[in-house]
């Protein structure tokens, strides 16, 4: 890719912050599915909304040392309270829905079948941030969508309907990232995601006093053992830890040459997964992974090519709308 000028555009450049924040995402997304393992072990006896009300609670206890040590306290934005809540309900509804998937699918399945976030959120933007988005991207979007429903169709025959449910984390996760891309002008990101946790708690309180109130399994609360809260800490440790790194990768480097690691999610997921649980896809499920991958690939590059054109009239209100929460 080159410059408009004709030399290399400045995200191809090689520099010693890339190649840090390149580290820093492996290194995350190698983090990352050690959240989903310690998540599946512990659903063996204990409920999606109990080991997610576990992950914020364990979350807040490690980031708190550094909120309190930098001070970040005192940026806390309680005007914004109801937007943090929001925040973290949509957040505690993707980990209850993916946590449910974990308990009967294998992580590398679930985690596949989620990687159509990135394309939801193409969709969503231009829908309510008025991004531009040609045909090349929205054929894109339908290509892993098809991939999703190649994963989908065997698990899907396999396990019913729960199938279907790391669609809804991805769509979620979409919302998510739209609501944080509008506060994070305004906030810094630690105490973002520290109150973020904080609100989480009291939601998924609510979520389990209801569960044990109806009987709804998936919402019950349980009092779990030494080995059970062995694996809640890891998945509070492991989801603290993979935030850290990201957050410093991004620091480091341009998004646009961070997003494509992401997807290495896939393939740590895939081996973790075979090393505990002695899953490994099939075939068919390959080809639907390797659909989906290719697809937010290609997503992936558009941007970085329309990325490196200059403005237009156009494209600055657009940025300007993106940069105003």
């Amino acid at each position: 890719m080159t410059s408009p000028a004709g030399g290399p555009a400045a995200s191809d450049v090689p520099t010693a912050g890339s190649v840090n924040g390149l580290l820093l995402m492996l290194l995350a997304m190698l983090a990352a599915p050690l959240i989903d393992i310690f998540s599946k072990l512990a659903t063996n006896t204990t409920s999606p909304t109990m080991i997610t009300a576990a992950r914020f609670v364990f979350q807040a206890l490690f980031m708190l040392p550094i909120v309190l040590w930098n001070g970040l306290w005192r940026k806390f934005s309680w005007r914004m309270s109801a937007y943090h809540a929001a925040r973290a309900g949509i957040i505690t509804l993707s980990m209850i829905c993916f946590v449910a998937t974990l308990a009967v699918m294998p992580v590398a399945d679930a985690i596949a079948i989620f990687f159509v976030e990135p394309i939801i959120l193409t969709i969503l933007a231009s829908i309510f941030l008025g991004e531009t988005i040609g045909w090349r991207r929205y054929t894109a979007c339908a290509v892993g969508f098809l991939g999703a429903m190649i994963v989908i169709r065997p698990s899907f025959e396999e396990v019913g309907l729960v199938a279907i449910l790391p669609i809804i984390t991805a769509f979620c996760v979409a919302v998510f990232a739209l609501m944080t891309r509008a506060l994070a002008p305004r906030e810094n990101p630690w105490a973002m995601q520290f109150q973020m946790s904080l609100w989480g708690i009291p939601i998924c309180v609510l979520l389990l006093v209801f569960g044990d109130a109806t009987g709804v399994g998936f919402l019950a609360p349980s009092w779990p053992d030494t080995t059970v809260l062995l694996w809640l800490l890891g998945v509070g440790f492991f989801a603290s830890l993979s935030g850290i790194l990201a957050v410093y990768a991004y620091r480091v480097a341009p998004a646009s040459v961070l997003a494509p690691m992401q997807y290495f999610e896939i393939v740590s997921a895939t081996l973790f997964g075979w090393l505990v649980f002695a899953d490994f896809p099939d075939a068919v499920k390959w080809l639907g992974i390797s659909i989906i991958v290719g697809s937010g690939l290609y997503i992936i590059w558009r941007e970085r090519r329309i990325a490196s054109k200059p403005a237009t009239t156009t494209e600055a209100s657009v940025g300007a709308r993106l940069n105003t929460p």
